[in-house]
């Protein structure tokens, strides 16, 4: 890499702007992505902390399956319970109301989730971990907690029934609201009270039952935490536009790369043809240039993660958003793949550079 680093040493302009301009766009897909995590988790995290390996949810007659109309009847929740190979069924109720500490008139967003007591037997579960034991309790999430400035022992108001905290966990959220749960027949007369059923909104199963047996005489479906996502609207419409915007910025970072040393590559075609003439081979001239590229992404990448990193950790305190190595390291390696791969459509000035152009030949 001679010819490379004497180029980078001696054009830093040029470099210098392509690097910052790869640093801009790693600024903007690691913003992004940790703002998508960040959304993500503030949607999905209280339906992934359910136990279980599959969710059940109510099979409409015409289109999909929707955490916010599905209701299980008593009848499909005993076929559940009783299908040979479930070992566990945990039928829960979902619902967002709004809630307050009493005393204070602001009211909060909150989903109600109505979850049966831990027993001994159970595996350690968030969720669970929060069911409160008696019909005038709730327990709050870390999120619930901090909205409503509320704590053990407090006093809230929810759809005109006062209750008491009788604990706070993790944080989890549901269509970003903060998770509350009650008993499941506290939950079944707040659902009333608000319009609803009363009956359970999903069912957790646990086991090896003939899935699409049991689904079919139900009328449910049953999917993985993972796959039962769909079922959030607004998970879907969020996660695509944003993940419909990071793609765009890494074609973005692939098309600029590729466009520099395009240009870059044709301007010193020339000296190209010398290094051939004097016998250097091809090999050697593409990983001059892909070497030079690599150099430029990975300062470029480098300078950007760091800024993600102090800009993710201001924002936050204010805004949803995951530092984590998937929303950081991951569109990096994206990034610098692209770019090389942007780059590399520039090799075609190395690889047909004739030796003879050089020489004068064309003159």
């Amino acid at each position: 890499m001679f010819v490379a680093w004497r180029e980078l040493r001696f054009a830093r302009g040029r470099f210098v702007l392509i690097g910052a301009v790869v640093a801009l766009i790693t600024v903007l897909v690691g913003f992004l992505s940790g703002l998508t995590g960040g959304l993500a988790a503030q949607n999905i995290s209280g339906v992934l902390a359910l136990p279980g390996t599959r969710l059940v949810l109510q099979q409409p007659d015409d289109g999909s399956p929707s955490f916010a109309t599905s209701t299980l009847p008593s009848d499909a929740l005993a076929t559940w319970e009783a299908a040979p190979g479930v070992t566990e069924a945990t039928p829960v109720g979902i619902t967002q109301s709004r809630a307050s500490r009493a005393g204070v008139d602001d009211l909060t967003g909150v989903a109600l989730f109505g979850v049966p007591t831990a027993t001994s037997e159970s595996e350690p579960n968030d969720v669970l971990a929060l069911a409160p034991s008696r019909d005038d309790e709730v327990g709050l999430s870390a999120g619930a907690a901090a909205k409503l400035d509320a704590r053990v022992g407090d006093t809230l108001s929810i759809v005109g029934k006062d209750y008491t905290v009788a604990s706070v966990g993790a944080d989890l959220w549901y269509s970003h609201t903060p998770v509350m749960t009650m008993t499941p027949t506290a939950w079944s007369a707040a659902s009333q009270r608000t319009g609803g059923t009363g009956d359970p909104t999903v069912m957790a199963v646990s086991g090896t039952p003939d899935w699409d047996a049991v689904a079919t005489a139900t009328h449910t479906q049953a999917a993985t935490p993972l796959a039962s996502l769909t079922a959030l609207e607004a998970f879907r419409s969020e996660i695509g536009s944003l993940g419909l915007m990071i793609a765009l910025l890494f074609g973005i970072s692939a098309l600029v790369v590729g466009a520099f040393f395009t240009v870059w590559t044709m301007q010193r075609a020339s000296d190209i043809a010398v290094l051939k003439a004097l016998g250097a081979t091809t090999a050697s001239l593409v990983r001059d240039a892909l070497g030079q590229a690599l150099v430029v992404l990975t300062v470029g990448i480098g300078v950007g993660l760091v800024a993600v990193a102090g800009f993710g950790t201001l924002a936050g305190r204010a805004l949803p958003f995951v530092l984590s190595p998937l929303t950081t390291l991951a569109p990096a390696a994206v990034m610098a793949v692209l770019g090389l791969a942007g780059a590399g459509f520039a090799l075609r000035t190395v690889t047909h550079a004739d030796p003879l152009t050089a020489l004068g030949s064309n003159r």
